[in-house]
């Protein structure tokens, strides 16, 4: 019932479970994982409109989609209309769909008046969004969340705001930017927001499992929902989810085996993208989140963290493996 294919624009999907887009996280091999584990989309790494504008090269590393599975989304973010219109130019031939981020909470994002700061200025944000709209035959969504503190919760003002100036869809993280990450996300506020607007409606906070994912669309209403935090070790959550929704049953527990073999493809992935020791490095905090809760998994943490070696790496995992 919850389960289906969606349309974003003239986009269609093969589901309604969407990875999020994670600074430092959704890289290509990340997004390339989750997609084989079943997401029906995955977003790159926010990536800065102004770094775009001013052609810098590490921002187009973050936009490397070549062999990646369509459809694909990149998250753009910035305040200034000129460096967010050449953004949406620039990404005509890269991106099937185009993400404004209007949530961000990090200090170093919203000191410039980026992300969530947009929450406190809804008159720019609206600017914003139309000059994005304007610029591109993409679809575009964005992402936003409940509101900047307590004070100010403006959601559902923000979504109608957002759909009038041509959204496709639009992202609800259920707290505010005072919040971050902490607490529980107010799903109610998503509730209202689905409640007010016809495009459709991602939910997106405290979606970790099977049970909660049905929650989030029973409660909320939503069209689509966004995993987060919830896929950290744990790609195959899309599988899951995708499954229980389908059937009402749940898949068994994934094995030893099972999370050996995608750790590998993760790693050789990783490894095909970037120099080895970037690599090995990047690595270190995905390969903490697969063993996270496994027998000795701190002493293993310690001791990839001072590896340097793929090859030293893959025969440091298959013997932890071996011996758990």
């Amino acid at each position: 019932m919850y389960l289906k294919k969606i349309k974003i624009g003239n986009v269609e999907l093969e589901n309604n479970l969407f990875l999020a887009p994670m600074a430092g996280i959704t890289d290509k091999t990340y997004r390339k994982i989750c997609k084989e584990e079943g997401a029906g989309l995955a977003f790159t790494e926010m990536v800065s409109s102004r770094a775009i504008f001013h052609d810098d090269s590490k921002t187009k590393l973050l936009m490397d989609t070549k062999g990646e599975k369509k459809p694909i989304g990149v998250q753009i973010f910035g305040s200034e209309e000129e460096s967010m219109e050449y953004a949406s130019k620039y990404l005509e031939d890269k991106a099937d769909i185009i993400d404004i981020n209007m949530g961000c909470p990090a200090p170093k994002v919203v000191k410039n008046g980026d992300g969530s700061k947009l929450l406190l200025d809804i008159p720019k944000a609206e600017k914003i969004i139309q000059a994005v709209v304007k610029n591109t035959n993409k679809p575009v969504t964005v992402k936003f969340r409940k509101g900047w503190d307590s004070n100010n919760i403006v959601a559902v003002e923000f979504a109608q705001m957002a759909e009038k100036a041509g959204a496709s869809a639009i992202t609800i993280h259920g707290r505010t930017r005072s919040e971050f990450y902490s607490g529980k996300a107010d799903w109610d506020i998503i509730k209202k927001v689905k409640e007010s607007v016809k495009i459709p409606v991602i939910g997106n906070g405290d979606v970790i499992d099977e049970e909660t994912a049905y929650q989030m669309f029973e409660t909320t209403g939503v069209d689509a929902i966004m995993i987060g935090r919830g896929s950290f070790g744990n790609p195959w959550i899309f599988k899951k989810i995708a499954y229980f929704l389908k059937t009402g049953n749940k898949l068994p527990d994934i094995t030893k085996e099972q999370k050996l073999e995608i750790i590998q493809k993760h790693i050789e992935l990783e490894l095909a993208e970037k120099p080895e020791i970037v690599a090995i490095r990047e690595l270190r905090k995905p390969l903490a989140w697969y063993t996270k809760g496994l027998q000795n998994s701190s002493e293993f943490r310690d001791k990839i963290n001072q590896i340097d070696t793929a090859e030293e790496l893959q025969k440091s995992i298959k013997e932890y493996f071996k011996n758990i």
